[in-house]
């Protein structure tokens, strides 16, 4: 018989740990490789975990609710000797497996599967219960070190309000400082107080910035927690607001064309493929020319750096009960009508059934949300990070609009239209290339080719 260790996986380039949710086997239960064994919440994705092996659970070190560092060992399972899939123990085990999926997309090849999770390595230093400036060291120590290879977000928060990483203690993986510990340690004040660096803070009293009171709960009223994932979307969507210089532009689309393939192709399109025609693919692939025509739109700033995406990895927003994902469809570039519907119901439906693998979440770099499913006219949505730019798509109705007749003359029609808007990020974006990109997108819907489906 051979032990294996089931890990907290990484759930993302920026995710230093997550949360073990709920446990779908208990001690003693036997499992079958990559049937799943627990689930896991962050603000990237909601997830069941697989397991590695089959075999059976002997040991489980976390509890449901608990939140660990990633690579800390939340279970021990007893296979057959020679059936453990865990990679050898070696101070590289602990590195992000986010970093070689990111170098795997960049090449073009497919990221590792989920099967990977299971790494032996040493468990993780006892996590701190918040951020704490500890006594400085030469610089040297394995845990500085590790601090001060927080994600590029976080580094770059600090650096904008003069925050000296190495100087905090966090709560991610040997004292690693989250975007969680950075946001509440300068909204705490401290950063200003404790003059960690030559950062002059805005007036107020004790050089902080003012805040405003908190609510308190009236007689009657109900008070619950937010859950995991409310809490780090709620965190990723104001770093968000933070870091980028949000801009929004609107359009409206006339999808009267497209109505009119869909109507023509719909039967035969279902009979080949298994698969509804909807509006959103036409969109998609409208999108992602507009992204080849317009790269800045498809890239991502890393300081005084852009990095310009190879591939198209559209991201597409998921409205769950439980809060929000966004599963993304990778290589979108390469994909034809179908297999953007294919791709597309796929990942929505396993979202929604909590089967997306850790990968599945990873690596877009461009989002498009639809409110309008719900009735939305219009919205201006934040940017999902480190992206640049997000496309809203609003309500789908038809609508009275001045049309040339066919001697010249202006005359009322019914049109099927839609507003888009493209919120972008005015750090690397000028108003006039997002107004540009989302005319050709605007262009490219209204003349789409009866032979592209």
């Amino acid at each position: 018989m051979a032990a294996v260790d089931i890990i907290m996986p990484q759930m993302g380039e920026s995710i230093a740990e997550g949360t073990l949710s709920k446990w779908l086997k208990k001690v003693g239960d036997e499992v079958k490789r990559d049937e799943p064994i627990f689930e896991i919440s962050t603000d990237k994705v909601d997830a069941e975990i697989p397991s590695p092996s089959a075999g059976v659970i002997t040991e489980i070190l976390v509890k449901e609710g608990e939140t660990v560092a990633v690579q800390t060992v939340v279970a021990r399972l007893e296979t057959e000797k020679g059936a453990a899939v865990a990679a050898p123990a070696s101070a590289h085990a602990a590195e992000p497996a986010a970093s070689a999926a990111a170098g795997a997309s960049a090449s073009g090849a497919p990221p590792p599967k989920s099967e990977s999770i299971a790494v032996a390595v040493e468990p993780p230093q006892q996590r701190t219960a918040g951020a704490t400036v500890s006594t400085r060291s030469n610089g040297n120590s394995f845990e500085e070190r590790v601090r001060t290879r927080s994600s590029p977000l976080v580094r770059k928060i600090a650096a904008e309000h003069g925050v000296d990483i190495a100087s905090m203690q966090g709560s991610g993986i040997a004292g690693r400082v989250t975007k969680r510990d950075i946001l509440g340690f300068i909204e705490s004040g401290a950063a200003a107080g404790g003059r960690l660096a030559s950062m002059h803070a805005p007036g107020g009293a004790g050089g902080q910035e003012p805040h405003l009171p908190v609510p308190q709960p009236w007689p009657g009223d109900k008070v619950e927690p937010m859950s995991k994932m409310r809490a780090l979307i709620s965190d990723h969507m104001v770093a968000s607001r933070r870091t980028s210089a949000h801009v929004t532009s609107w359009m409206e689309i006339d999808l009267t064309r497209v109505a009119r393939i869909r109507a023509k192709k719909r039967a035969e399109f279902e009979a080949r493929t298994g698969q509804k025609l909807t509006y959103l693919p036409f969109i998609i692939s409208s999108v992602v020319k507009g992204l080849q025509q317009f790269p800045v739109m498809n890239s991502s700033v890393a300081g005084r750096s852009i990095i310009y995406r190879k591939p198209v990895n559209i991201g597409i927003a998921v409205a769950l009960e439980w809060g929000l994902i966004v599963p993304v469809i990778r290589n979108a570039q390469d994909l034809s009508i179908a297999g953007i519907t294919g791709a597309l119901n796929d990942l929505a439906s396993r979202a929604r059934a909590k089967k997306l693998s850790p990968e599945e979440v990873q690596d877009g770099t461009f989002t498009i949300t639809n409110p309008g499913v719900f009735g939305s006219l219009m919205g201006a949505p934040i940017i999902n990070q480190p992206q640049v730019a997000i496309l809203g798509v609003g309500a789908i109705e038809k609508r009275p609009k001045v049309v040339p007749g066919a001697d010249g003359e202006d005359t009322i029609a019914i049109r099927i239209c839609c507003y888009f808007s493209i919120s972008f990020d005015h750090r690397i974006i000028d108003g006039a290339v997002a107004d540009q990109f989302l005319a050709f997108v605007k262009k490219t819907i209204e003349e789409f080719p009866e032979s592209g489906v």
